[in-house]
């Protein structure tokens, strides 16, 4: 087989068994997406999801072979069995092995060639802790994984949003933004902007951590002390960094063209308008790993899980953009 027709190799795991991203997943096969989905979870799982959402979907174990066309409803895939059957709505922590094996296989197969990149539905990640295993989510297993340090990203069509900080409360902030941390997460963005986007000369805008961006230090010191000595840094090594910008006018649309993507100095700095405008189209991707990884930006959805109802769009999405993200990786090589 001509290699260059073949569809792109997508692992797709399912995350938490008793959640909504088996039902997910199987709406993602239902759909006309051109990639070769290779389902990474328990066989038995997904056809109850498939029942569970009126959907019939042609499971097939995967040989790992290519394929140039893949008709609606058909669906790769590499079985990784449950501990105990899913109850769905109530996680438990017997699966937590599984879901861990799951990731594992999708990372070890993209480094290996097997895959041409990962994408995620949701996890539990308190049922994976109360299983006695310490897991603080999918972007650091993978980068553990791959030994890899990496930085976390949400893009919409619109819109790319890095974060300086992830999961911290909002006290321990400050203290997380050193000139090194900074550094080190500008580097992996401008990188892979370059390399995974396209961007010859990537625009960052930078956001200041205090209101205003510290409006000359009379709101706070930071930006002074840390950000615009290490902004000057790079600029002078040929970076075009934009900042450090106010964070309540960096996205009004007329200031949006002036950069590729934004760096943000906390979670919550940036994300609430991300999501607010496009919640259905964001994607959560892991910059700095040596594979594609992109997932959806939602939780695993308890209250929905069983009834067939959740909305696959932000797992579709996540599948568009690696499609995308994989093209331009082939084209650009």
């Amino acid at each position: 087989m001509n290699v260059a027709h073949a569809l792109p190799r997508l692992a797709v795991t399912a995350g938490e068994p008793a959640g909504v991203g088996a039902e997910l997943l199987i709406r993602l096969a239902a759909t006309p997406v051109a990639a070769n989905f290779v389902a990474i979870t328990d066989r038995e799982l997904l056809a109850r999801a498939a029942s569970r959402c009126g959907l019939a979907i042609e499971l097939v174990d995967d040989d790992g072979s290519d394929i140039t066309a893949r008709a609606p409803g058909q669906l790769r895939v590499r079985h990784a069995p449950l501990a105990v059957a899913e109850q769905p709505g109530h996680p438990d922590p017997r699966n937590a092995h599984h879901v861990l094996a799951t990731l594992a296989e999708a990372a070890d197969g993209c480094m290996a060639g097997r895959y041409a990149a990962i994408v995620t539905a949701p996890l539990q990640k308190s049922s994976i802790n109360e299983a006695g295993i310490r897991f603080s989510g999918h972007t650091e297993f993978f980068a553990e994984r791959a030994h890899a340090d990496v930085v976390m990203m949400l893009a919409s069509p619109e819109l790319r949003v890095a974060l300086a900080t992830t999961h911290l409360p909002l006290s321990a902030v400050p203290a997380a933004i050193t000139r090194d941390a900074l550094e080190r997460v500008l580097r992996i963005v401008h990188r892979e902007l370059r390399a995974k986007f396209g961007f010859a000369q990537p625009r960052i805008g930078v956001l200041g951590l205090n209101p205003h961006a510290g409006e000359g230090g009379h709101l706070g010191r930071e930006e002074l002390d840390t950000i615009i000595p290490l902004l000057d840094i790079l600029r002078g090594e040929g970076m075009a960094l934009v900042g450090p910008l106010p964070a309540d006018t960096a996205f009004v649309p007329s200031q949006r063209d002036r950069y590729d993507a934004v760096l943000a100095m906390y979670h919550d700095q940036a994300l609430p308008v991300l999501k607010s405008e496009a919640f259905d189209r964001t994607v959560n991707l892991t910059l700095g790993l040596p594979f594609i990884r992109t997932s959806v930006d939602h939780g695993t959805a308890l209250d929905l899980a069983g009834t067939g109802k959740a909305d696959p769009s932000s797992l579709i999405a996540a599948a568009n953009m690696a499609l995308d993200l994989v093209r331009r990786r082939t084209v650009m090589s």
